[in-house]
């Protein structure tokens, strides 16, 4: 294993055509430095783990109020578009395995701005959602300990975690394995129970009328707030998918990326919306979906319908667990993004240094930083301004997705034009499930921009585009104004002579 310390340097200048100093690619370099110590296990576990987490124990009540019972339907718009786009980033990092993932794609594909917007951008939403998560932690941390100040967790956690993501990449994914394998029980457990009350006409407690599939049709219908309704709900329902792109970021450090990436971004995406939409199906069989959120959490009362005296202590430690895990994940996720665009000259060159784990160590110092914000704001920042982060992080979210998307349709149109080997990966329904999937994108951010309460994300979303416009014309130079090198590890077809027999 390369030991990269205060040896490994970071690209330097391209010369003429993008070649950094004429010889090797940015893809190499990545290679060199970090370490591919995440199996099959750990990457399906850390993209369940930051995809599931907020958005289903924080988001899912206000998803409800919005739509009622169409919220399923919802979840499963979502779900399928967010599919399509995990299969075109899956395409993609088959093809070029590297830790920067899409903020490089976008820049060999699209061009050094396209690269430059979308690296930075994604930091900005893990930024936003690790702040939310820290803020949530020490909400809950209060459950158990009222008597301790909320900032002192949130600065115990923060270094707790940074330590952790120092280690190296191995270590990191066992972590986050055992965090999302505790979300994932406790999702099983609460369909499970939610099923058994409903299917052996138990009471759920604080259940006001009978438990059953009725819930979902008898108090206003499936769309109790018309079809307005539900378009009002994308706004919490894509963020509760938002993080599922860490996926993609794992392929510079998985072990066989080839065989990996394919089956995570198969079974990944599949498994969250069953999730989610079981999870919620169950929930509104069981409590009007006019009543869920507003007496406690409904979860905790699924418990207690189960006779579980324990159930608040029981949810308490689930939701600890899941902002655990979601802060892991940022902190990873934005720290790796940070690496590929320090080799591509969009961020300072300390950030493509590693530690002799060959962990990018600035990434989590810079990381670890930003999260400290979240002990100041935890003095000031009120606790139900979980729709505004949300708006906020689903405009960045979505931002990614829609470059994701653009930067498969320009990879396809290179290889159809210079006759490049087939991809070993390919998305399915190609071109016209990319073009709808981006079509529905823009629908969703012309909707931030349709309600009052999420219109403010449409002008965070624009100044920040502007300000990263403006940061890129005025201090990227030399490589950075120049196309990312990706090595294209596709295995070519077996080229038959011309004039030879075919083969049986």
């Amino acid at each position: 294993m390369q030991q990269a310390t205060t040896d490994t340097k970071p690209t330097p200048a391209a010369g003429p055509g993008g070649t950094p100093g004429g010889g090797s690619s940015v893809s190499a370099a990545v290679g060199t430095v970090l370490n591919r110590g995440l199996n099959i296990r750990h990457i399906r576990f850390m993209a369940l783990g930051s995809a599931i987490g907020t958005g289903l124990f924080y988001g899912s009540a206000s998803a409800i109020q919005k739509a009622g019972p169409a919220v399923l339907l919802a979840y499963m718009i979502g779900g399928a578009a967010v599919f399509m786009v995990m299969r075109a980033l899956g395409e993609m990092a088959v093809r070029h395995p590297v830790s920067g993932s899409f903020g490089q794609y976008a820049s060999r594909y699209l061009g050094p701005l396209a690269g430059f917007v979308t690296g930075w951008t994604y930091v900005f939403e893990m930024a936003i959602v690790a702040i939310a998560d820290v803020t949530a932690f020490s909400i809950y941390m209060g459950f158990w300990f009222p008597e301790v100040e909320r900032w002192i967790w949130v600065l115990a956690i923060i270094f707790f975690l940074a330590a952790l993501n120092l280690l190296s990449v191995k270590v990191f994914g066992e972590l986050e394995f055992w965090f999302s394998l505790i979300k994932v029980v406790a999702i099983i457990a609460m369909i499970a129970g939610g099923a058994a009350i409903i299917a052996f006409g138990f009471q759920a407690g604080g259940a006001t009328v009978a438990p059953g599939l009725g819930n979902l049709v008898e108090h206003g219908g499936l769309f109790p707030n018309g079809f307005e309704g539900l378009l009002a709900s994308f706004a919490v329902v894509m963020f509760a998918f938002g993080g599922i792109e860490t996926l993609g970021i794992t392929a510079g450090e998985a072990a066989d990326p080839k065989t990996v990436i394919p089956k995570a971004v198969n079974t990944v995406p599949v498994r969250v919306l069953l999730f989610y939409v079981l999870t919620l199906g169950v929930l509104m069989s069981l409590f009007p979906w006019n009543e869920i959120g507003t007496n406690g959490s409904p979860f905790v009362q699924i418990f207690s319908g189960l006779g579980i005296p324990a159930a608040p202590h029981i949810l308490n430690a689930v939701v600890i667990t899941a902002a655990l895990s979601a802060i892991n994940s940022d902190i990873f996720g934005a720290g790796r993004i940070l690496f590929g665009l320090s080799r591509q000259g969009h961020a300072p060159a300390s950030f493509g240094k590693v530690s002799r784990h060959g962990v990018p160590w600035m990434t989590v110092v810079m990381m670890t930083g930003i999260l400290l914000v979240g002990v100041v704001l935890n003095a000031v920042i009120p606790e139900d301004v979980f729709l505004l982060i949300a708006s906020i992080a689903t405009f960045a979210t979505v931002w990614v997705w829609v470059m994701i998307l653009a930067s498969h349709v320009a990879m396809k149109r290179e290889i159809a034009r210079k006759g490049l080997p087939a991809s070993e990966f390919p998305s399915p329904w190609w071109p016209a499930a990319s073009v709808a999937t981006i079509v529905f994108m823009a629908l969703v951010i012309v909707i931030l921009g349709a309600f009052e309460d999420t219109r403010v994300a449409l002008y965070v979303g624009a100044v920040w585009l502007g300000l990263l416009v403006a940061g890129y014309r005025l201090w990227v130079r030399g490589h950075g104004r120049v196309r990312a090198e990706l090595a294209d590890e596709t295995a070519p077809l077996p080229r038959v002579p011309a004039g030879a027999p075919a083969g049986r």
